[in-house]
């Protein structure tokens, strides 16, 4: 059963989407993030763009293999693509190289801004490298990686704990930076646009909050698409089935470029 955000409070809102609040130990998670990126070493900065965080970091150059490119989360205002390295080690075992993509964060820069810069560091991939893309997104990365995924050169798109439907963010916390109005929040929704042609795979964590567990579920159920569940993981423990070369998500995205 899902939840109805509209009969919440401003304050239930608010902390029925604050992954960060809702588990304890989110800091040490983070500092661990932090502390098992440290050990890899990016092969190449690429910049797309004029602004300070439009850069990419490549992780291996095998030539042939598919990219996997990354998106990070943090609710499009915080987090940056280097919190994100750890992430290299089991898509690099099995065979991608990886890219981690930066942006800007609001509010300097909306959110039409900042799928504009994605879909832009897309663009210099496709110029530099001429590999075959699998999209990897987290949180709201998942929004961005889906968003952005109608292009010939992606092949496949793995979403994990995105965010779908943009209407509750507009009405909570997150709006004081994001500053949407309906009209922004609907057509940057992808639950309101045509999804890409492309395979998608969506997963969530069993333990995720419900308003954020309840997005994967209806955009899932609106395309006819499964999903992937991962039985007591939270919004951020979910990373390590894709963090490791034998994780749960790291054989979805084998799959996704089999």
């Amino acid at each position: 059963m899902t939840l109805d955000w509209r009969r919440l409070s401003r304050d239930e809102l608010d902390r029925g989407l604050n992954n960060s609040a809702a588990v304890a130990n989110s800091s040490e998670i983070l500092a661990g993030w932090d502390q098992r990126g440290r050990a890899l070493r990016s092969t190449r900065e690429l910049i797309y763009g004029p602004a300070p965080r439009n850069r990419i970091d490549l992780f291996g150059e095998r030539v042939g293999a598919p990219l996997f490119v990354f998106v990070h989360g943090g609710y499009w205002q915080a987090r940056s693509r280097e919190n994100f390295y750890f992430l290299a080690e089991g898509p690099l075992a099995r065979g991608f190289n990886a890219a981690f993509v930066g942006y800007t964060l609001a509010p300097d820069a909306s959110l039409d801004a900042i799928v504009g810069e994605v879909r832009s560091a897309l663009d210099l991939l496709d110029r530099e490298l001429g590999a075959p893309l699998f999209l990897g997104g987290w949180s709201a990365g998942g929004h961005l990686a889906v968003t952005v995924s109608d292009r010939p050169s992606v092949y496949g798109t793995l979403a994990i704990s995105g965010i779908y439907d943009l209407e509750p963010i507009r009405h909570s916390y997150l709006n004081d930076k994001l500053q949407l109005d309906e009209a922004a929040a609907r057509r940057n929704s992808p639950i309101h646009r045509p999804r890409a042609q492309t395979p998608l795979a969506l997963a969530v964590g069993s333990a995720e909050l419900p308003l954020v567990h309840d997005q994967t579920l209806a955009y899932a159920a609106a395309n006819d698409l499964p999903v992937q569940e991962l039985d007591g993981a939270n919004h951020f423990t979910i990373l390590d089935a894709l963090a490791a070369p034998d994780g749960a998500l790291t054989e979805t995205l084998v799959r996704l470029a089999s």
